[in-house]
């Protein structure tokens, strides 16, 4: 059995993170929890929490105390017929639902109709929602009643890595415990239980370094843990977990990067990516760095950190989209086929989206509009497709830095005074471009440097 699964935690105290221990221990302690709602990131103990509630609800042993007062007193014993058929997954009065299989509205109220029923043998039901935000608005609706007016024989956990689509109506009826991502130390303590249990040599440097490989996540910890152990090493150092994720040199490998992505040099940032492939350097960890070095330019660019060295160009508004390019391919590294494609594609996408066109900066930006001009120099300048792109992306640039990036990346097929007619070599930037609110911001400033109301059409290279 794979570690994350045979040391998931059984009782409170195995619990690493101490916030969530405390405030379960005292909902608990009241003995009027209906309704939870566990919020966090992937890997952080929901579902193992929510099991725990479940043996401490049910455990035959509490039940006889009838009243939770002291720590000790709250803890399940692990050994009765409740608590080991909770453990193995086999109680039928503890079900584990995944809302993104059961989101629709016929599932809920299934589920409306069996809350009803009583307990086969525990003393209560519990229902484990996982991934509830998946519920469709209606099925939401239909929890809604049944959380309004619960029957005293059952719990809801309620599971979820994205609270704010949790309607309001719903978190509100919950007790709320919040996962947050474990610290070092929470994160040193899980895997030291581990560590002991599995008696695995490890220099305490080395825990510390996967830890900085998990961020923040327990269940990521324990996987890499796992790694190293089952590699036969006599004892796992620091300088092993470098080398085997290629951290070492991790630093100037990003600074490179970030160098690239300012020139907006795609063919030397995704050289780059090839030799990070070659050397075997964790794609996870790489964009995690770059994002945090992002993250630290923009603290230097706001005040809020000082002595920050570094020769990079970026501005506020350029740090906040490469960020969220970068988070976006970061999100898809667990369904890419190849580990470098969506940092490639991110380096894609932001150079051709910010790619500077030489010709377009060096010409002035625009000092009068048209209605400045006398009437022949005017339809002059109304019929000249050459001079209207380049005054356009100059003069939208101060209003959107994202849309003058995106005609930069298009060109200009027809202007006749009265349409504007863009063609976009990519469909993402077509798709961009015909949104309501580019399209308004585009015919605004058109009107600025025009005197006049021209329409724009957005279409795909063929």
């Amino acid at each position: 059995m794979v570690f994350y699964r045979k040391y998931r935690p059984e009782t409170l105290e195995e619990l690493d993170s101490e916030e969530v221990r405390e405030k379960l221990l005292s909902i608990l302690s009241k003995g009027s929890a209906h309704a939870l709602l566990f919020t966090g990131p992937k890997g952080l103990g929901k579902t193992s929490a929510a099991r725990i509630v479940a043996k401490i609800v049910n455990c035959e042993k509490l039940a006889k105390d009838k009243k939770l007062k002291t720590k000790n007193q709250s803890e399940p014993c692990n050994k009765c017929s409740q608590c080991v058929s909770i453990t193995s997954g086999t109680n039928i009065d503890v079900l584990e639902i995944d809302g993104a299989s059961n989101r629709g509205i016929d599932e809920i109220r299934d589920l409306r109709e069996k809350v009803r029923l009583s307990p086969a043998r525990a003393l209560k039901k519990i229902y484990i929602i996982d991934e509830v935000h998946m519920l469709t608005t209606e099925a939401f609706n239909a929890l809604l009643k049944t959380l309004e007016e619960p029957p005293a024989h059952v719990v809801f956990v309620l599971c979820t890595t994205e609270p704010h689509k949790v309607p309001p109506t719903i978190a509100s009826r919950c007790f709320q415990v919040a996962f947050k991502k474990a610290s070092r130390v929470e994160l040193v303590r899980s895997l030291t239980r581990i560590v002991k249990s599995e008696k695995i040599a490890i220099d305490q440097d080395a825990l510390s370094s996967i830890c900085d490989l998990a961020d923040g996540s327990f269940r990521d910890a324990a996987k890499i843990l796992e790694e190293f152990s089952t590699k036969g090493r006599k004892k796992v150092t620091k300088e092993m977990v470098e080398q085997e994720y290629q951290i070492s040199n991790i630093s100037s490998y990003i600074d490179l990067m970030l160098g690239f992505l300012a020139e907006r040099d795609a063919k030397k940032a995704i050289q780059l990516v090839g030799k990070l492939i070659e050397q075997g350097v964790d794609m996870k960890y790489f964009l995690e760095q770059l994002i945090f070095k992002l993250h630290n330019l923009l603290l230097d660019r706001v005040g809020v950190i000082k002595n920050l060295q570094t020769s990079l160009s970026f501005d506020i508004q350029e740090i906040k989209e490469l960020t969220e390019l970068l988070t976006k391919a970061s999100s898809q590294l667990k369904f890419a086929v190849l580990s470098q494609l969506p940092l490639e594609m991110t380096i894609i996408q932001w150079c051709m989206q910010q790619g500077t066109q030489v010709e377009d900066e060096k010409k002035a930006p625009v000092t009068q509009t048209v209605q400045d001009l006398d009437p022949s120099t005017r339809a002059t300048f109304l019929s000249t497709v050459d001079d209207i792109w380049p005054k356009l992306i100059e003069k939208i640039k101060p209003y959107n830095h994202s849309v003058a990036g995106l005609l930069r990346g298009c060109s200009l097929k027809n202007f006749d005074g009265k349409k504007l007619e863009v063609e976009a070599k990519f469909k993402f930037h077509k798709e961009k471009l015909d949104e309501t609110k580019v399209r308004v911001l585009i015919e605004k400033v058109l009107e600025e440097i025009t005197g006049e109301k021209v329409k724009i059409a957005v279409v795909l290279k063929v």
